[in-house]
């Protein structure tokens, strides 16, 4: 299976659990790994034969700074359930990471990482 990778996707997005967060915002960072393949797209050279990675960074963005949520669990499941609905995806994994959040002891990042295949198909 072939893939192609995102990292470091960044926006300001209000999810968290405590209203300062839902007020003021912070960044998260979503990495995605877009399992495909790319037979189709290596023969036509077709961007539409691929999943356009410009696109699925412009998605992530949009979930991030959309509706908030309470968890980044929902977020991971949510962004990769809606790429898995909009790409030619196999499967994704997607990863978000929290830099700031309201930890009381020194941190480096905290994440939460999801896989998730598309429908019928199992890796």
């Amino acid at each position: 299976m072939d893939r192609i990778t995102l990292t470091g996707v960044t926006a300001v997005g209000h999810h968290g659990v405590f209203d300062f967060e839902r007020r003021e915002g912070q960044p998260f960072v979503v990495d995605a790994v877009l399992h495909l393949d790319f037979t189709k797209a290596a023969e036509t050279d077709d961007v539409m034969d691929t999943a356009h990675y410009g696109e699925v960074a412009q998605r992530i963005t949009d979930w991030i700074s959309g509706e908030p949520l309470n968890l980044i669990e929902a977020l991971a499941v949510r962004i990769a359930d809606s790429l898995l609905s909009e790409f030619p995806l196999l499967a994704v994994d997607v990863t978000v990471h929290k830099p700031q959040a309201p930890i009381e002891v020194p941190f480096g990042d905290v994440a939460v990482t999801v896989h998730r295949d598309a429908p019928g198909v199992r890796t």
